[in-house]
């Protein structure tokens, strides 16, 4: 088994293992593994997607999710690309939040050098232009804290697929 991984900076860390087994016997064993009652974790199969989860019981805001891609390479060997990230819902919430602060930091931008051409007082949006980027900084640095305190739910579900893999 050979994995790839990509370097530990990126927010959604992305992966690729060449395994010597087809996909049906991959996703056979990922659906035996979350049949299980002691499955410490719950998982859905859709086609050649597998999506891992943390249990309600322990899942928190910023708790991770493993979303794999197994694809048959041939009729014996497959490669599972992988993907650990937030939640869809936390990812959707975050971006928003970013575009909306880069959209606001723009039309503020363009109404400041309106009101400065006009010879108005600007003093409202150069405030409202340092705060942006400051408010921006926070939520990167939210992200990251976010992204330690999931480390080690997301050690464990890598864990977990590579138990499952290897079977």
């Amino acid at each position: 088994m050979k994995e790839e991984k990509n370097s530990p900076i990126f927010l959604r860390p992305r992966f690729s293992i060449e395994l010597p087994k087809s996909k049906t016997e991959l996703l056979k064993n990922f659906s035996e593994a979350f049949s299980q009652t002691d499955c410490p974790f719950v998982g859905k199969i859709v086609d050649g997607h597998v999506v891992v989860d943390i249990p309600i019981t322990e899942n928190h805001f910023w708790s991770p999710q493993l979303h794999l891609e197994i694809e048959a390479t041939d009729t014996k060997n497959s490669i599972a690309k992988g993907l650990f990230g937030p939640k869809p819902q936390v990812w959707t919430l975050f971006m928003f939040l970013h575009s909306s602060v880069a959209f606001t930091f723009i039309g503020v931008l363009i109404y400041a050098y309106t009101k400065w051409t006009l010879k108005e007082d600007v003093t409202i949006s150069i405030a409202i232009l340092i705060a942006l980027p400051i408010f921006w900084f926070v939520m990167y640095f939210l992200g990251r804290i976010g992204k330690k305190t999931g480390h080690s739910q997301m050690e464990d579900l890598h864990d977990f697929m590579i138990s499952i893999l290897e079977k």
